[in-house]
């Protein structure tokens, strides 16, 4: 029963994960303003999964996090592989979405994709090392610590890989504008994750309480 349980949390989480992973490539393309700063409206998402991660290490150890990280860079690649096939095959004339507009929604380009999935591998397996350091460190106290010290460290890494793949190398834009773009992103994201770390305590709260139960029914003759 406890095993079962714990397999239930982690395709619970793992669906959260990759949900997230996804839906922040597909609508990453759509900027915003917020209090004077460009943003890309994929940071609402990507705070999500970097919390999923720590507590998928927290629960299920590095290699539960490097694994899903392979399967959800795969479907990723996948997702984008059915997007270019969707852009190359031509609307009818009475449809409601014209292929332009298809194409301007997910027509993302090469180097935009390339960017995307780097830094996603990196980051995450940076921030699963990061996250297991800091807790051989604390143990099971500290939560905030282990998961904001790799989330500062893994976010800044994935946020620089992105813009520097998808948009300098390519000469899209000029350093000064990389860097200033990239600590814009990295501190808005890094904002957002500070403000939804009282969810990891609710989540391990739950968690917690969740497979405990279990093992009491275990146990019941």
């Amino acid at each position: 029963m406890f095993s079962n349980r714990k397999n239930i949390v982690f395709i619970i989480l793992a669906g959260i994960f990759i949900t997230n992973a996804v839906v922040a490539e597909l609508i990453g393309g759509k900027l915003i303003q917020i209090g004077g700063f460009t943003l890309s409206i994929g940071i609402l998402p990507w705070p999500i999964v970097f919390i999923t991660t720590d507590l998928i290490n927290d629960y299920f150890g590095k290699s539960g996090v490097k694994k899903l990280t392979y399967l959800t860079s795969a479907l990723i690649a996948y997702v984008f592989l059915l997007l270019f096939i969707g852009i190359k095959i031509p609307a009818t004339s009475f449809s409601p979405v014209s292929t332009e507009a298809f194409k301007i929604v997910f027509g993302q380009g090469e180097w935009i994709i390339i960017g995307s999935l780097v830094a996603f591998i990196i980051s995450q397996l940076l921030d699963a090392s990061i996250f297991s350091k800091f807790k051989k460190v604390t143990g099971d106290k500290h939560i905030w610590l282990r998961a904001t010290g790799s989330t500062v460290i893994s976010q800044l890494i994935d946020t620089f890989i992105v813009l520097g793949i998808a948009f300098y190398l390519p000469g899209k834009i000029s350093f000064n504008e990389y860097i200033a773009l990239g600590f814009t992103g990295y501190f808005a994201k890094l904002i957002i994750a500070i403000g939804l770390t009282p969810m990891i305590y609710l989540a391990h709260a739950w968690i917690k309480k969740y497979l405990n139960e279990g093992k009491k029914s275990s146990i019941i003759p």
